[in-house]
């Protein structure tokens, strides 16, 4: 079956172009105008990765996505204003997995897409157990004690490197180059963003822990006691 990819975009020569060439990329598109209109579509049908605007008429685009969240891990990249840095930042902060600043490039976002999707795959594979966590490299996961984590794409990619580095102190540079294909396009904020991310996740399972150390002025690393 094609992956199903849900438009959210209330500009229809953008939403048009999108469809045009995500549908050229072989995939299925559904567009919907309004953010009111995007929860039933996710709620009736099965949806693959959502393309995000930020700026919809009725509903601001970080508030969608934090609704979306909370019951939903689907992917999803954001739209955002060229000039609104600060945007890209609160989007990783609260669940995004990639963002596309317009104008932009229509064969820049269909890659973005699929390369969103091939990290996301819906087969299972053999878990590894390291500790206090288990990672599935083909399925994407990592469960903490035992608790299935909800991460994007980012997330896991860091987390992952933590726990096959235990007690490694990575820089933020080092992690941009492990875990961004394009490194150079991306902010050191970004990576502390997503780690506030992550560590709230793993508090949320065992408040009593904080397995991410900050190294001031180096980096971070993951405890090697657990």
């Amino acid at each position: 079956m094609k992956p199903r990819i849900l438009i959210v975009e209330d500009e229809p020569a953008i939403s048009d172009t999108i469809q045009f060439v995500l549908d050229g990329e072989g995939l299925e598109t559904v567009r919907v105008a309004t953010g009111l209109a995007a929860m039933p579509v996710l709620n009736q049908s099965s949806i693959d990765l959502i393309v995000l605007d930020i700026g919809l008429p009725d509903i601001n685009g970080f508030d969608l996505l934090r609704e979306i969240r909370k019951t939903s891990a689907t992917p999803i990249i954001l739209l955002t204003a060229r000039t609104a840095e600060i945007d890209r930042i609160l989007g990783l902060e609260i669940g995004a997995d990639d963002y596309v600043a317009k104008p932009f490039s229509p064969r820049e976002l269909a890659a973005r897409v699929k390369a969103v999707l091939r990290r996301s795959p819906s087969l299972a594979g053999p878990g590894t157990s390291k500790g206090a966590f288990t990672v599935n490299t083909s399925k994407r996961t990592i469960t903490f004690f035992g608790t299935g984590l909800e991460l994007s794409k980012y997330e896991f990619d860091i987390l992952k490197q933590f726990i096959e580095r235990r007690g490694h102190v990575f820089s933020r540079e080092q992690l941009m180059d492990l875990v961004w294909e394009q490194p150079e396009t991306s902010l050191d904020r970004t990576v502390d963003a997503h780690i506030k991310n992550i560590r709230a996740k793993l508090r949320a399972v065992r408040p009593d822990l904080d397995p991410i150390v900050t190294h001031r002025g180096t980096g971070y690393s993951l405890r090697d006691d657990l």
